[in-house]
């Protein structure tokens, strides 16, 4: 079992007076052999969640479980959750060859021979030549040097591996192959995995269900066809009609009106000071800024009354998504089988 769950993770940085609440009350779980995809807009706590179940942030209030038990910070125990960084380069200590920065993730006591033996066997588990121990990560590809820091996660054995942005800083003739690795080793090994990115159709390519946060907030989470093909949160409708495919904007002229909306195109909200009601009213296309009778939305936070659907006082319940092969989710599988 590998389970994760994020239980009401508050993360605060500064005073009272000049800080800044970079997660706030966000509740996840990553399940037992599952793949979650978080997205969202940059700045809006994705990867400051990721820290801390690694212990780099510390939390100001919740707690991070892993299997039901509280994740340790320090010690072997830590170890089981692993993180792969955006940028394979500042990941890598240049003055140490593949192997060594492998090797550094084993647990003390092991004999040379068999430190030689797993990082062969970790480098051709990420399909890289066991020659590659030799080398210097700046002797190699970016799509190599993020396969070394997939290897280097996997050395300690993780439950759960978290995924930063891992194909942003590549070019795209690369990102299929890293993506599909990750996917491969995944089933292969069973491990849980906590997906974060910027692109929709590469999330809906490798999430079961997905997460969606905006300023601090969880403000939809599901499985992930219901996600992509029948959005109930507008900033969800906000994302997915930024998906590039004219196909999926035509079937969904639903989504393609939040884009004409000039509520849309307006600056992201200052985190703060905190608002009492939605986080997202200040932007959104069917909130008090177009529908004045909605003042609900600058009062009282949805997020306590949906905690577990989209928070959004006029979210609708879904219904299932399109089997005609002209969904959401549909689409962005289809982009995203082409570009890899």
């Amino acid at each position: 079992m590998s389970e994760l769950c994020f239980h009401d993770v508050s993360i605060r940085f500064g005073g009272l007076r000049h800080g800044l609440t970079a997660v706030d009350h966000a509740s996840l779980t990553v399940p037992d052999s599952g793949i979650v995809g978080l997205v969202g807009e940059s700045g809006s706590g994705k990867s400051t969640l990721a820290r801390a179940a690694v212990g780099l942030v510390p939390l100001s209030g919740g707690r991070i479980e892993l299997n039901g038990r509280p994740l340790a910070r320090r010690g072997p125990e830590s170890r089981r959750v692993q993180m792969i960084f955006q940028d394979p380069s500042s990941a890598l200590n240049p003055r140490m060859s593949v192997g060594e920065s492998i090797a550094e993730a084993f647990p003390r006591g092991s004999t040379a021979s068999t430190r030689r033996a797993e990082v062969a066997r970790l480098l051709e588990l990420v399909h890289l030549d066991r020659a590659h121990a030799k080398s210097s990560p700046a002797r190699m590809s970016g799509g190599q040097r993020q396969r070394v820091a997939l290897a280097r996660a996997l050395a300690s054995r993780p439950e759960v591996v978290i995924a930063d942005e891992i194909t942003s800083a590549l070019d795209v003739s690369i990102q299929g192959t890293v993506i599909n690795v990750l996917r491969d080793l995944q089933r292969e090994l069973g491990i849980s995995v906590l997906f974060i990115s910027h692109n929709l159709p590469l999330v809906r390519y490798m999430s079961d269900s997905i997460a969606v946060m905006y300023l601090g907030r969880i403000v939809e989470q599901g499985p992930a066809e219901q996600i992509l093909g029948n959005a109930q949160h507008p900033y969800t409708r906000e994302l997915l009609a930024a998906v590039p495919d004219s196909s999926r904007q035509a079937q969904r002229q639903d989504v393609q009106d939040f884009v004409l909306h000039p509520a849309v195109v307006s600056e992201p909200t200052d985190p703060e000071p905190l608002h009492n009601g939605c986080r997202y009213h200040s932007r959104c296309p069917v909130g008090p800024l177009t529908n004045p009778e909605r003042g609900i939305c600058r009062t009282e936070d949805p997020s306590e009354e949906h905690a577990n659907e989209a928070a959004c006082h006029f979210a609708e319940p879904r219904t299932p998504p399109s089997t005609d092969g002209t969904s959401v989710a549909s689409a962005a599988s289809t982009s995203v089988r082409k570009s890899l």
